[in-house]
């Protein structure tokens, strides 16, 4: 198939969109956006500095993804309250439109790219799993950095966080009509990379790499 190709990948925290995105980039030499972090730097730099979320959007910068302490579960539910706000979404939007607008095509990974980012996007995935496997893999994740933590806890802020995102009245988290579901709940990540890899065939596209 001729054409850019634009891959939205949307779903719940800890199911496995971030590291498909990833892989997907490399496997076709394509720019990469996590979205979620332009909301963790908007949700990080508002607390720290004591501003409205809405003055940190619309003002951020690359650099300010490149903060240290965007990974951490903090930074999570931080944007997780700052993305219900209407302006700092509108904020954001055209940043992230831009970046998917580029010539050789992109791959972006958040809550509402299939639905608001790229509507248009010619491959769409939805990547979600059971909120158990979700919690049981951040938790792994979160002792493996040092985090004192328990599985119960983990799980019980998972579950504030999929409540607040898919309730938000603001592009809340919902698959788009076109998108392929992805459930990673029995897969570990190479089998959803040869899922994901098949639906893009599928669609036309092929890596010109190995």
């Amino acid at each position: 198939m001729s054409g850019r190709l634009v891959i939205a990948i949307d779903g719940p925290s800890a199911a496995g969109k971030g590291t498909l995105a990833r892989r997907l980039a490399a496997h076709f030499c394509l720019p990469h956006l996590d979205t979620g972090l332009l909301y963790r730097a908007v949700g990080v730099k508002a607390d720290r500095l004591g501003l409205p979320p809405e003055e940190v959007a619309a003002g951020l910068q690359l650099a300010d993804l490149l903060a240290p302490d965007l990974r951490t579960d903090v930074a999570g539910q931080l944007a997780s309250k700052v993305a219900v706000l209407p302006q700092v979404r509108d904020n954001l939007l055209n940043f992230q439109k831009k970046f998917a607008s580029q010539k050789s095509g992109a791959v972006l990974d958040g809550r509402d790219v299939g639905t608001v980012i790229c509507p248009d996007a010619p491959v769409k995935f939805f990547v979600t799993a059971s909120a158990e496997a979700r919690a049981d893999r951040r938790y792994q994740e979160l002792r493996g950095r040092g985090v004192d933590t328990i599985r119960p806890r983990v799980l019980a802020e998972m579950a504030e966080r999929d409540r607040r995102d898919s309730e938000r009245a603001a592009a809340p988290l919902m698959a788009a009509p076109d998108a392929f579901l992805l459930d990673t709940s029995d897969m570990d990540a190479d089998a959803a990379f040869a899922a994901a890899l098949a639906f893009i065939a599928r669609k036309g596209f092929r890596s010109s790499g190995p």
